[in-house]
């Protein structure tokens, strides 16, 4: 897409009073054009992948399921090449990090103006206009050294630092708990206390420790009543 063209955009969410609120906006925004609207995270991410889209704006709590869940299949997907902006009333601070790791281009908290609404995504669209061209046809090796060393060498940071643990956490009990997580097959706190042998508060400091190093993905499942219970998986590697 080049930078003069309509900006494809998805609205994801479960309130039909929200969506038309959303679309009335969207629609007076010159250089977007919506080409549909979903109300569950199944249907979202089908629509998201399916179609040529390329700006989600996303709702995080939908009634199937979350959408860090939506993000997480995207980017099975879609991998990088379709934008996220998160438009929600969540505002805890695991499904913000699992946004974040999910590199979406922004987060909008519910409730909000229709100036904030005009104002983020106006800088959405300069950012967008303002982007790199993509990488030229043929790149010698140090066009090839510039572009891939200040990515590479982050990494080996990260990965370094991921031997070490908080104070009071022992690696043996994380081995455990690590071993009761499934790559496909969600589970809850109380399914991985009950298979590590471990308390609940005790397993949820260690997952913390995951989640907050990107080896273990969180999603959402939601119940008829009270809060969501909050799923964990081993991340894809």
């Amino acid at each position: 897409m080049t930078p003069d063209a309509e900006i494809r955009t998805v609205i994801v969410d479960d309130d039909p009073a929200v969506v038309r609120l959303h679309t009335a906006y969207l629609e007076a925004l010159p250089g977007f054009r919506l080409v549909g609207t979903a109300r569950t995270g199944a249907a979202g991410a089908a629509l998201a992948a399916g179609t040529d889209v390329d700006l989600v704006l996303l709702d995080m709590n939908l009634p199937d399921f979350s959408g860090v869940e939506v993000l997480h299949r995207l980017r099975l997907v879609r991998e990088w090449d379709v934008d996220v902006v998160v438009i929600s009333s969540a505002r805890d601070t695991l499904t913000i990090r699992q946004a974040a790791a999910a590199h979406v281009v922004g987060y909008l908290a519910k409730p909000f103006t229709r100036e904030a609404f005009v104002r983020r995504l106006e800088e959405y669209r300069r950012g967008r206009a303002d982007r790199p061209a993509e990488v030229p046809v043929s790149m010698g090796q140090g066009d090839i050294d510039r572009l891939v060393s200040p990515v590479t060498s982050p990494v080996r940071t990260v990965v370094a630092s991921e031997t070490l643990l908080p104070k009071g956490l022992a690696e043996s009990t994380m081995h455990i708990i690590r071993g009761a997580l499934h790559p496909v097959t969600p589970a809850s706190a109380k399914d991985i206390a009950a298979a590590s042998g471990a308390s609940r508060a005790t397993v949820r400091r260690y997952l913390d420790v995951l989640v907050a190093r990107g080896e273990v993905d969180i999603s959402h499942r939601f119940g008829a009543r009270g809060r969501p219970e909050v799923l964990y998986r081993l991340a894809a590697r």
